[in-house]
């Protein structure tokens, strides 16, 4: 909203006009994000950044950046600087136990050596049981949630917390 207020020399004539201003998005400004590149692009545009500058603080090249905005899905090592980045995790989290054990090492970027160690399984099981070829009993989805519980430290601050339910 713009008011310009008039007042006269004489005091007779006093008025005031508001004219209600809309703000228009600029050219390619997601509204309503769906890729990570999206998301990106989004962020970048309201800080009034560059993709240049975008690059250097998730640790990247422009390029990189640029085919993130257009479609090319980010390496997943990169995930927790682009979280760090947008200041949110861009993708959902499922209800279930093995899918949000899915999603917790697509957010820490995670390969599936790298979780097999942290949570002391075999990779190859968790390939499995995040592929879908094996459910996890009963005993090993507890030991899952119990494990998902434990990371919840690492994901204090994010806007989408689904650790813990």
């Amino acid at each position: 909203m713009l008011t310009f207020l008039y007042d006269s020399y004489i005091k007779r004539h006093s008025f005031s006009i508001e004219i209600p201003l809309e703000k228009l998005p600029l050219p390619g400004y997601p509204t309503n994000p769906v890729t990570i590149g999206d998301h990106i692009r989004k962020r970048r545009m309201d800080l009034g950044l560059l993709q240049r500058e975008v690059a250097e603080i998730i640790g990247v090249t422009e390029s990189s950046v640029w085919n993130w905005e257009h479609g090319v899905e980010p390496e997943q090592h990169y995930n927790p600087n682009i979280i760090k980045f947008l200041g949110y995790i861009p993708f959902d989290c499922p209800d279930d136990t093995v899918g949000r054990l899915a999603w917790y090492k697509r957010a820490m970027g995670m390969n599936l050596d790298q979780l097999g160690e942290i949570m002391g399984r075999d990779p190859e099981q968790l390939s499995d049981w995040l592929s879908g070829r094996h459910n996890p009993f009963r005993k090993n989805r507890e030991k899952i949630e119990l494990f998902l519980v434990n990371q919840k430290t690492f994901l204090r601050g994010c806007k989408i917390d689904c650790v813990s339910g």
